[in-house]
């Protein structure tokens, strides 16, 4: 933690501590006035002085000018890498608290930066999105305050994320389409930033229901010609400089010479590709219970299918799961029943049963089920999803669950269990179930 106090307090109480005087500290080279002045605070030393005065101390130059010691520094900059490391491999609560103390104990603007977007970042790794938020949007303020040190594209990228999860599709949407116009201003069609505000600006299109929006701009970003991420993020640095955003331009400098690693550069394309699949195929109308016969529709399933094929191959983990899940959509919309079972079973093998993902394959296995005249089998599956969907918490995805699970009963001839579904979905989007249902509830329920 930085020293108490200003440059003559900790002048006056390393003196005190030493048992000097003001005449003694100035020695032959000094004035005991002048070093009453420092400690008053009515005198700034000069480098040369503070030098002087920290042999005479027995401290460091660095610790009258900041209170904090070279060695502290080094030891808080090693402490940020350590939290950094910590949250890349998926210890978010480590990294969170490492975070919190070097924002504390540095008195480094940039090592403080730093820390505070760590911090933000590890909160949303936590799903702690309210929090998330908060300090994303203190980042942006800092950024629009003062352009000429620091951009506000990643924060308001990383804000759009977080309210598109929280269910706040207006302020997703709105941060979305203002990142890519500023991307665009800058000539800058490719990278991370491009693809991550496209995925993002396209998943709550499509959440909104406002397909056709989703599709143009599936078209849009997936058909873009990709230059050299590097050559790519080196011109729209020069046009910021030309702009006068230097900000942008220190930002972009830095995601040029990243780009010169390019191991997540298809990451992002690949989840890009997941975001356009599902953009497709909710546009497909007959996505809730049978195999498509319409050309138009069999055509969005193929593309669909052709881009969670390609993306596949670069995910991992929860984003593999969601491919699978989506591939398994695209062949029963296909009619290609037998390897939708194998699919979404092989993707049921790979889910936490507890998860909302388990629910979702349970769903598209149900659809499954269901246009292979098996009743059984899917009501065995849609009540076992409606059981898991009791113990999660209620959200936007999990209201989509239940919105998706009615459908599905519905079709399945469960009547009563399709009203106590919407009922739920209802309630999980924070909206009061009306005693009509469900009749009225796919209305109620429309852009979910």
């Amino acid at each position: 933690m930085p020293g108490p106090g200003n440059v003559g307090e900790r002048v006056r109480n390393l003196r005190l501590t030493r048992r000097l005087s003001q005449a003694q500290l100035a020695a032959h080279d000094l004035s005991d006035s002048y070093i009453s002045l420092i400690e008053s605070g009515k005198r700034t030393p000069t480098p040369a002085v503070l030098r002087l005065l920290a042999e005479r101390l027995g401290c460091t130059p660095e610790y009258l000018a900041d209170g904090v010691e070279p060695e502290q520094r080094a030891y808080l900059e090693v402490r940020e890498r350590h939290a950094r490391l910590a949250r890349l491999a998926g210890d978010p609560r480590n990294a969170l608290s490492i975070f919190d103390e070097v924002i504390l104990r540095s008195d480094d603007p940039e090592l403080t930066l730093r820390a505070r977007w760590g911090r933000a970042r590890a909160l949303e790794d936590l799903g702690e999105l309210e929090a998330a938020i908060e300090a994303f949007e203190d980042l942006r303020e800092q950024a629009e305050r003062d352009p000429g040190r620091s951009s506000w594209l990643p924060s308001v990228i990383s804000l759009a994320r977080c309210y598109h999860a929280v269910g706040d599709l207006g302020q997703a949407i709105a941060l979305g389409e203002r990142a890519l116009a500023r991307l665009r201003e800058l000539g800058l069609t490719t990278g991370r930033e491009h693809t991550e505000a496209g995925r993002l600006l396209m998943l709550a299109y499509v959440d909104r229901s406002d397909l056709e929006r989703a599709r143009d701009l599936g078209r849009r970003v997936l058909g873009v010609d990709e230059t050299p991420t590097t050559s790519a993020y080196r011109a729209a640095t020069e046009f910021a400089l030309r702009g006068g955003a230097i900000g942008d331009a220190l930002y972009l400098a830095d995601q040029a010479i990243a780009a010169h690693d390019e191991s997540t550069a298809p990451l992002s394309r690949a989840r890009l590709g997941v975001a356009g699949a599902r953009a497709l195929l909710r546009g497909v109308a007959s996505y809730g219970t049978e195999p498509s016969g319409q050309d138009s529709d069999l055509t969005s399933a193929r593309e669909a299918l052709e881009l969670l094929r390609d993306a596949a191959p670069r995910l991992s983990g929860q984003d593999a799961a969601e491919c699978t899940i989506e591939t398994a959509r695209a062949l029963v919309l296909m009619g290609k029943l037998d390897q939708a079972v194998d699919t979404t079973e092989r993707a049921l093998s790979e889910l936490d049963d507890h998860a909302i993902g388990s629910v979702q394959a349970r769903l598209v296995l149900a659809r499954a089920r269901l246009a292979q005249d098996d009743r059984d089998a899917a009501l065995s599956e849609l009540r076992s999803s409606a059981g898991r969907l009791k113990g999660l918490p209620p959200d936007r995805t999990s209201a989509r669950a239940s919105r998706e699970l009615g459908d599905l009963l519905d079709a399945a001839g469960d009547s009563t269990g399709a009203t106590a579904a919407y009922r739920r979905a209802l309630e999980a989007a924070g909206l009061r179930p009306s005693a009509r249902l469900p009749q009225n509830a796919t209305a109620d329920l429309a852009e979910f």
